[in-house]
């Protein structure tokens, strides 16, 4: 199933998807070669915008949830890139402990965690989770709506490793963002391998940096298609909320990426009205997301910025979405595993505007058809016809974040500081 793209500017990411198509032996191989430079995430997701006149990612998540919205027919992507990834990393890896998000009790959140336990299972691997909520004092069944259910165990640290009683394993999987700190039952630890690496949580990262290294790619990715990065990167800057003058600030870094954007409008002769995205710089599950149009906007924004936005913004060029599904806006959302796409949804919200939010209460989801699109394209059929095309092309920009993410972590790893001094 593809969503009608509804937008008479599709022609840049009609040309861009024949061009991405045209180049896929070069693109391939562009990505085969930064592999062997650079450590993938071991995995993410990656929230797209497609506005007709441009592709871009607004949003990657190195801890992500909602991998039960990926479909059965998903699943053996990811039980092989699952078993790709471990063989790398620990190849005689026998049991895996899961840390989920410290008192998430949601269904579809339980529902992912059980999930993530069926992948790694048929990958060979022995899955139990371990909780870092100090009130779980023995193991705890919760139930699944699906039926069955899911057991939390108390942590027990011992001897420099991290375990559950009677089991001790090499590799331990974060499904915790770390936004509320980096626990110290986590930190020091001995011969075990801790995935994602402690500084991709959100004590240490920030979207900003994530962007620029996103940048970084995706320059080097449009030289390599001759074409303007801009088709496919979100301009962005960022805002220290601190101190008196800290309106005046954002509202003018918010007037300077509009001008921008507007430059960028009159080059490809697109007729919207542009905006700006406010948001934190740091993970908050798409909590305080403001959608700006006037910079003068944010005169009336001083009683009303939430809590959740912290003193840290991120003041981001906004990419509208012209898809839908069931009549209602829609973008869509790539799951990635080591190096390989292994599925996706699209994000529908039938109470909000092309150039709102969508990670909002009231969002639903709706499979992707990603079972071979990602990676079996036609090339030849019609640039924006193909199913296969279009999730190809989705699957290629999943891609260059996950490569960012990659980069990103290389430049804020504490080892490889401490290495360099």
């Amino acid at each position: 199933m593809v969503p009608h793209l509804i937008t008479a500017l599709n022609g840049p990411i009609n040309e861009l998807e024949a061009r991405i198509l045209e180049s896929m032996p070069a693109t391939e191989r562009w990505f085969r070669l930064e592999w062997m430079e650079h450590t993938p995430t071991f995995y993410a997701s990656v929230d797209l915008r497609n506005a007709g006149f441009k592709l871009a990612p607004v949003d990657t998540n190195l801890f992500p949830s909602g991998f039960n919205h990926l479909t059965a027919q998903m699943l053996p992507q990811a039980v092989q890139a699952a078993m790709a990834a471990i063989e790398k990393i620990c190849p005689e890896a026998r049991n895996l402990l899961v840390i989920p998000e410290t008192g998430e009790r949601c269904t579809f959140y339980l529902e992912n965690l059980a999930t993530l336990a069926r992948i790694f299972t048929q990958a060979g691997l022995n899955v139990r989770f371990g909780t870092l909520d100090t009130s779980i004092t023995e193991p705890t069944a919760l139930a699944l709506a699906s039926g069955g259910s899911i057991t939390l165990e108390p942590l027990v640290r011992k001897r420099g490793r991290l375990m559950l009683k009677g089991f001790d394993p090499c590799t331990i999987l974060l499904n915790n963002d770390l936004a509320a700190g980096t626990p110290p039952q986590l930190m020091g630890l001995h011969e075990q391998y801790l995935l994602p690496p402690l500084h991709a949580g959100w004590t240490v990262r920030r979207k900003s940096q994530h962007f620029r290294a996103y940048e970084e790619v995706a320059k080097r990715f449009g030289k390599l298609l001759g074409m303007d990065p801009w088709l496919i990167t979100p301009m962005f800057q960022t805002v220290d909320l601190q101190g008196k003058k800290s309106l005046d600030l954002l509202q003018a870094a918010a007037d300077a990426q509009l001008t921008k954007v507007r430059r960028k409008y009159k080059e490809y002769g697109i007729n919207e009205k542009p905006f700006v995205v406010i948001k934190s710089d740091i993970g908050s599950h798409g909590r305080g997301v403001m959608t700006i149009r006037d910079a003068k906007d944010i005169e009336t924004l001083a009683e009303r910025l939430p809590d959740s936005l912290g003193s840290e913004i991120l003041v981001q060029e906004g990419v509208p979405t012209h898809e839908r599904v069931h009549e209602a806006v829609a973008e869509p959302v790539v799951y990635t595993m080591d190096r390989y796409v292994v599925g996706g949804y699209y994000r529908v919200h039938a109470h909000r505007g092309i150039d709102e939010n969508l990670n909002a209460p009231g969002a639903s989801y709706v499979p992707l058809a990603f079972a071979e699109s990602p990676h079996l394209p036609r090339p030849g059929e019609k640039p924006g016809a193909s199913a296969p095309n279009r999730f190809y092309m989705y699957g290629v920009i999943g891609r260059l974040a996950m490569l960012a993410a990659s980069y990103e972590l290389e430049a804020t790893d504490p080892l490889a500081e401490a290495e360099a001094a």
